[in-house]
């Protein structure tokens, strides 16, 4: 099996995805591609939180036309999602595309096939080979019965050949399933087959409360074997709480440790403050720093410090006070009213120091 370090690197824009321990970040955008203006804001909101690269429809010429102003100021690269029409994926080469998503074997004829592998080559754009359950062709489904791991692997794999036959190796492959179990072997069975760069996701995962754990499970387990190079949570909802879903993955599987992280006790009857108010508040403020730390919300001043004491910094509140501590040692005492305030003035206190250490 070909763990993550040892897949092939494929270069997206300046992003690089596979041969590395790093796993990179993805999302999609709802905004039609056509409104220039809306799809660069979503890119830049996506961005800001810690998107990475992000994929356009490319429904339409005049969609394929708008990649060009859009690559001109978007602050991520960019992948042209393609369907069938070879025609759309050499437009978007032409306007600057990043990589393209297409599958060389829904394009029609080998002739349509090699100019768009011609054109990427002549440009180092990667080709992203896309299968899920609901794309296997009907021979495979007569042969397995229904969409196995075993046919949708098999659908990938008559894809790469194609790609191979015309000596084109600047793939990624995405395997996805709206089936946790079955996308989990997918990935297992792929890893053994070729060293390209793995896309991981769960398939229609669904809304953002059931699709965030059904997308943390079968992602954070294909992450947790070792295999898998970059991951789009899919949700039926904003882009943006696909990206909060997919750093926290990473972040409970310490693939990433750039990203601060908030734990928070799941009250009881000793808490005397608004613990869950609390604790969203400080989540939010925080959702945008680069810094690595652990921030520990907790309602019992008693238990607090004691169970957070790995913790870099924290608030442990009761009886209309609370306690702020760094490193398991309590600071000070403060009023409840003012928890949030004093712990923010900590955290600041704290991402100076480590600014100054690294400039240092």
């Amino acid at each position: 099996m070909f763990k993550r370090e040892e897949t092939k690197p494929v270069f997206v824009g300046g992003v690089q995805i596979g041969g590395q321990k790093s796993v990179v970040i993805q999302s999609m955008t709802t905004a039609d591609t056509r409104d220039v203006e809306k799809t660069l804001a979503e890119i830049q909101r996506l961005h800001d939180v810690g998107c990475q690269i992000v994929r356009l429809a490319v429904i339409n010429e005049d969609a394929a036309r708008a990649i060009k102003k859009i690559k001109e100021r978007s602050p991520l690269p960019l992948v042209a999602d393609i369907h069938f029409d070879h025609k759309l994926a050499l437009i978007a080469l032409e306007s600057g595309i990043d990589k393209i998503r297409i599958n060389p074997g829904n394009i029609g004829s080998k002739e349509k096939t090699q100019r768009v592998v011609e054109a990427c080559r002549e440009r180092n754009v990667p080709i992203r080979i896309g299968v899920n359950s609901g794309s296997v062709e009907r021979r495979l489904l007569e042969k397995y019965g229904y969409p196995s791991p075993e046919a949708i692997v098999e659908s990938a794999m008559d894809h790469v050949q194609i790609l191979e036959d015309l000596n084109y190796d600047n793939i990624v492959i995405s395997l996805k399933s709206s089936d946790v179990p079955t996308m989990i072997q997918t990935y297992s069975l792929m890893a053994q087959k070729r060293n390209y760069p793995l896309h991981v996701g769960v398939t229609e995962a669904g809304t953002q409360f059931s699709g965030s754990i059904k997308s943390s499970v079968g992602i954070g387990t294909v992450l947790s074997m070792g295999i898998g190079d970059t991951i789009r949570v899919s949700l039926t909802a904003d882009p943006v709480e696909e990206i909060k879903v997919a750093k926290q993955i990473l972040r409970s599987l310490d693939i990433v440790n750039n990203d601060p992280v908030v734990i928070a006790c799941p009250s009881c009857g000793r808490c005397a403050i608004d613990l869950i108010g609390l604790a969203t508040k400080v989540e939010d403020a925080v959702s945008t720093l680069k810094v690595p730390l652990k921030v520990a919300v907790m309602g019992c001043a008693v238990n607090g410090p004691g169970e957070a004491r790995e913790a870099d910094v924290g608030v442990a509140g009761g009886n209309g006070e609370g306690l702020i501590f760094r490193n398991g040692e309590i600071v000070r005492k403060v009023k409840e009213t003012e928890l949030f305030e004093e712990l923010m003035k900590e955290i600041e206190e704290i991402v100076n120091e480590q600014k100054t250490t690294t400039v240092g």
